[in-house]
C-alpha cells in the first residue's frame, strides 16, 4: 500500500472522488430545512440527489471518501488493503474547504461522505465527526449531508454524527453472511447490524421527543407562566423580541430526519434474486430503512472467489430488483408473492410486476370503474398517481380508455389487463404466449441499453472510428449522374 502525503487538494480530490464512485448516493433528501440568515444553504423535501430531484432539477452531491486507506481486506473492494494503489486522504479542514466553495460556485447543494477503515473503526468515527462539526458550527453549513456510518465504531460517536446528518448509511455489503464470511472476513453481520439497530432506536425516540415537545409546547423565556411570565412564542406576537437561538437546540435534537438507508452489492456473490429480495423486505421490516440499494457488481478485482476480470456487471438484474424494490415499498407486494424458490430469478426480459401478472392471468382484467385502489396498483402500467386520478375521477364520470391516458396510464401495457364499462381495448386473448411476446416486444430496446450500458458511444465528426471510405468506381459515379446512387 503506497500511501502519498504531499499531494495537492486537487489530486486528493482526483483520487478520492474516483474511489467513491461505487458508493451509490441517489437518493431524495427526505428533509425540509429551510435556509437561514446566519448559516449557508438549504435541504428542501422535493430532494437530494446526485442525478434528477422530484420536481424535476438536476442537483448533485460531493461525494467523496474521507480516506481510501483501510486495514480490511475485503475481496470485492477497489480500497482492500492488498491492493497496490495510491492512498490519501482529507483532513476534515479540507473536506469543509471543498465543500464551501463548491457550493459557492453552486456546483453541489450537499454533500456525500463514505470511507475506508483509517486506523481503527473509532478513529475514522471521530474524524468524520469532526468534519460534520465544522462544517456545521464553524461554516454554517445548512445543506445536506449524507454519511457512512463505520461498523464497529463506538456507540457515542455514531450518535454525536447522527445529530449532524440528515441521513446515515451503513453498508450491509452483501445479501447474506456466507457471502460476507467469504469475502470480507474483516466484517461480521453483527457489526453491520448493530449500529443500523442504534440508528434506527435513534430516530424512533427523537420522533417521540419532537412529538412530546410540540404537545407540551415548553419553549419559554426565563418569565414561565407559573412565575408570571408569558411563553416565548406568545411574547413574540405580542412585538416583545424572542432570545436569538431559542429554536436551535430543537433543530439540533433531530437524529438522521432523512432515515437511514443501506447498500447490498449484486453479483459477487452466488445468491439468488430472491434470497436478496427476501432480505430486502427483513431490512425495511425489521429497521425501517427508508432505502435499500443495489450496486451491480464490477469485476475490479482478480481473485478466485469473484467472477473474472472484464466481465460484465449484471445492470439489467440490478435494474430489475430496484423495480421490485419499488413495488414492496408503494405498490403493497411482499417478496413470496413476486419470487419463489422454484422461481428465484427474475426474467429479464419482463419487468417484475408485468412478469406477476402473467403468473396470476386469473386475476385479469380488471375493470377500473369498480376496483379498489390496491388492485389498481396491481395493474402493470398503473402507477400510484393514476391509480389516485382515477379514484377520483370516477366519483363523477364513468371513464373510459382515452381518459385513463390523460391520466398518465400506460395504455401499452394496461390495456392487456383492464376493461372500461366491461369492454377491453380491442380483441385481446388473455392468454399467457400471446401477452408475453406482446411485452416484451415493448422492452426489447430498453433491455438492451441498460444491459449494455456504457458499451456504446456517442459517434463524433471529429473522431476516427476506423471505418473505410473506399474511393468512388466508374459504376458509382454513372449510378450518382443519373440519380441511381
Amino acid at each position: 500500500m503506497l500511501i502519498q502525503e504531499n499531494l495537492s487538494l486537487q489530486q486528493k480530490l482526483e483520487i478520492l472522488a474516483d474511489a467513491a464512485k461505487y458508493d451509490v448516493a441517489c437518493t431524495s433528501s427526505g428533509v425540509d430545512r429551510k435556509g437561514r440568515k446566519d448559516a449557508m444553504g438549504s435541504a428542501v423535501s422535493c430532494g437530494i440527489c446526485h442525478s434528477f430531484a422530484a420536481d424535476g432539477r438536476c442537483v448533485s452531491l460531493l461525494k467523496i471518501l474521507l480516506t481510501n486507506e483501510c486495514i480490511y481486506d475485503c475481496k470485492y473492494c477497489v480500497n482492500r488493503i492488498s491492493n497496490d494503489t495510491v492512498r490519501t486522504s482529507f483532513t476534515p479542514e479540507e473536506i469543509c474547504t471543498l465543500t464551501m466553495e463548491f457550493y459557492r460556485r453552486n456546483y453541489i447543494e450537499g454533500l456525500f461522505l463514505s470511507s475506508g477503515i483509517l486506523r481503527t473503526p473509532d478513529y475514522t468515527m471521530e474524524q468524520i465527526y469532526q468534519t460534520l462539526w465544522q462544517l456545521r458550527e464553524v461554516h454554517r453549513f445548512w445543506g445536506y449531508i449524507h454519511v457512512k456510518a463505520i461498523p464497529g465504531a463506538d456507540p457515542a460517536l455514531i450518535e454525536r454524527v447522527g445529530h449532524l446528518a440528515d441521513r446515515m448509511s451503513i453498508n450491509l455489503e452483501l445479501p447474506t453472511g456466507d457471502g460476507l464470511r467469504k469475502l470480507a472476513p474483516g466484517k461480521t453481520r453483527e457489526k453491520i447490524l448493530t449500529p443500523m439497530r442504534q440508528i434506527q432506536h435513534g430516530i424512533h425516540d427523537n420522533r417521540l421527543k419532537l412529538e412530546d415537545q410540540k404537545q407540551e409546547k415548553k419553549i419559554f423565556l426565563p418569565g414561565t407562566p407559573e412565575s408570571g411570565g408569558a411563553p416565548a412564542k406568545v411574547k413574540k406576537k405580542a412585538g416583545l423580541p424572542a432570545p436569538k437561538g431559542m429554536l436551535r437546540y430543537e433543530e439540533k435534537s433531530k437524529f438522521v430526519p432523512a432515515g437511514q438507508s443501506t447498500q447490498m452489492i449484486i453479483g459477487a456473490t452466488p445468491e439468488t434474486d430472491h434470497q436478496i429480495l427476501s432480505v430486502t423486505e427483513a431490512l425495511y421490516h425489521r429497521f425501517e430503512l427508508k432505502r435499500v440499494f443495489f450496486s451491480a457488481y464490477t469485476a475490479i478485482n482478480d481473485d478466485s472467489f469473484l467472477p473474472a476480470l472484464g466481465t460484465r456487471p449484471p445492470l439489467l438484474r440490478e435494474h430489475r430488483l430496484y423495480q421490485a424494490d419499488w413495488l414492496l415499498r408503494f405498490y403493497g407486494f411482499e417478496a413470496g408473492e413476486l419470487l419463489t424458490e422454484e422461481k428465484p430469478y427474475f426474467n429479464e426480459a419482463l419487468d417484475p410486476k408485468c412478469d406477476w401478472a402473467l403468473r396470476h392471468l386469473e386475476l385479469f382484467p380488471v375493470e377500473v370503474n369498480r376496483a379498489d385502489y390496491m388492485t389498481l396498483l396491481r395493474v402493470p402500467g398503473i402507477g400510484v398517481k393514476s391509480a389516485k386520478r382515477i379514484l377520483q375521477a370516477r366519483r363523477s364520470a364513468k371513464l373510459d380508455f382515452p381518459d385513463l391516458k390523460k391520466f398518465g396510464v400506460v395504455l401499452k401495457r394496461a390495456s392487456y389487463f383492464i376493461t372500461c364499462g366491461g369492454k377491453m381495448m380491442g380483441n385481446t386473448p388473455i392468454e399467457e404466449d400471446f401477452l408475453t411476446r406482446a411485452l416484451t416486444a415493448e422492452d426489447r430496446v430498453k433491455n438492451q441499453r441498460i444491459a449494455n450500458a456504457g458499451a456504446f458511444r456517442q459517434m463524433s465528426l471529429f473522431e476516427d472510428f476506423h471505418v473505410e471510405n473506399p474511393s468512388p468506381g466508374p459504376d458509382d459515379v454513372w449510378k450518382s449522374l443519373s440519380g441511381q446512387l
